[in-house]
């Protein structure tokens, strides 16, 4: 049961918790002779990864039914039974009721994100989700509430608010292509697995994705020469590249490969994706740190 469970809380989704850390990085305060910042940065992401899996158990709890008749989540521990609800039900609640009070002890400002950040999900799991782009634009947010997060955490001196708009683009980017994916995937049979596919097809995806792409890029561009704390000669611009490739590999993935509908798994799994990656967040810090 215990198995069942870890894998119930979805630790390979905690990757995407890693957007508390963007105050910490973009603002310059990653130090390691000055390591409270990044103790509370890394506390605040914990708390956010905690609380995440709550709402994973209660969205597999909620779509138990569904997910039984689904080619691939009917796998998931509680479809398959491996896990029982009343169990998933005593974690998911305890999860909720350590994290936030901890998140509030940690920061007050934190304490009311990750509250937000739990009741949209909860909102998401048994309303939002049903509803064509609501969907996404719900996905989105709780990225742009993991970045406040990570914001209030620590005394933030230079961070830019472009960065939410980045952040924005590229969720509703990935949240767009994993419908698109998961409506290739099932074909005829994606209504019954899915009722929010009902209202999207693969020529409305393909416009929205390549409207959100292109969108991503120019806004990216912009910050890496308008925001205040970028260094003055320009060269964050040498990152664009990096983007502009992450961008066409994700779109590759999903429209050749037929890929996409675990982002995660791909960011796990598809090497260029991951060394494209690595060389954006070593660019960055040799940027921001060792110039």
């Amino acid at each position: 049961m215990l198995k069942a469970l870890i894998q119930s809380m979805r630790l390979r989704q905690w990757p995407k918790n890693a957007f508390v850390l963007a105050a910490l990085v973009f603002d310059r305060q990653l130090s390691l002779s000055h390591l409270t910042p990044l103790a509370r940065s890394l506390a605040a992401m914990f708390l956010f990864c905690l609380v995440s899996s709550s709402v994973y158990l209660i969205n597999d709890i909620l779509d138990v039914q569904a997910d039984r008749n689904h080619p691939v989540k009917k796998n998931r521990p509680i479809a398959s039974g491996r896990l029982p609800i009343p169990a998933a039900v005593v974690a998911a609640a305890l999860m909720v009721v350590l994290s936030i009070p901890l998140a509030y002890f940690l920061s007050p400002a934190l304490g009311l994100i990750l509250l937000g950040y739990f009741l949209l999900n909860l909102a998401y799991s048994n309303w939002l989700k049903h509803i064509p782009l609501i969907d996404v634009l719900v996905i989105a947010a709780g990225f742009v509430l993991r970045v406040g997060g990570g914001v209030v955490v620590i005394s933030v001196q230079r961070f830019s608010p472009w960065l939410y708009v980045c952040t924005t683009l590229l969720a509703l980017y990935i949240g767009f292509g994993k419908r698109r994916a998961e409506l290739t995937l099932l074909n005829e049979n994606a209504n019954s697995h899915r009722r929010v596919l009902e209202g999207y097809n693969l020529p409305f995806l393909d416009q929205l994705i390549t409207i959100v792409s292109s969108t991503t890029i120019l806004a990216y561009s912009l910050y890496t020469f308008s925001a205040v704390n970028l260094p003055d000669n320009h060269t964050m611009m040498l990152t664009i590249p990096f983007v502009i490739y992450g961008i066409f590999r994700y779109l590759y993935l999903v429209q050749v490969k037929q890929e996409g509908g675990a982002p995660e798994e791909m960011l796990l799994t598809d090497r260029p994706l991951q060394i494209d990656i690595a060389l954006w967040g070593l660019t960055i810090l040799a940027l921001f740190y060792f110039q």
